[in-house]
């Protein structure tokens, strides 16, 4: 069976419009690298240039509303209390509204925390507008 030359290319030009489109859409949804470097070095300076004023934060012992410079303060407190050892994505993706969320762990010696974000963009920027740390039980 002979396939004609625009049957072939007509396969290869759809396998390479999935492959780029499946690389496009795995790098909208990726979490700025600038945020997960900061979680990964306790930088509580370098998160909250990311963080959308006001933000909604959850630390053990915090749970609010909090302006840009607070929030930033209580992330210090937990980050100096629980300094990082490590911080990893396992998940991420992005809303129907374009929102960006993103679901991780970040490890303090024997302690674990659960990590939530939620980033929507703010004059073409994803902030973050939430932002917790949950002890994780298991």
């Amino acid at each position: 069976m002979k396939i004609s030359y625009l049957t072939r290319s007509a396969v290869v030009v759809s396998v390479l419009l999935f492959f780029f489109i499946g690389i496009t859409s795995q790098a909208q949804t990726e979490i700025n690298p600038k945020i997960q470097a900061a979680m990964k070095a306790g930088s509580a300076r370098d998160l909250g240039v990311f963080f959308n004023n006001p933000i909604d934060l959850t630390t053990p012992g915090n749970e609010g509303t909090y302006g840009k410079s607070q929030a930033e303060m209580i992330v210090r407190g937990l980050f100096q209390k629980y300094p990082p050892s490590s911080f990893s994505i396992s998940h991420h993706g992005k809303s129907n509204d374009g929102s960006q969320y993103a679901i991780g762990s970040y490890r303090s010696g024997s302690n674990v925390f659960r990590t939530y974000f939620l980033l929507k963009v703010i004059g073409g920027q994803p902030l973050i507008h939430q932002l917790k740390f949950e002890a994780d039980e298991d």
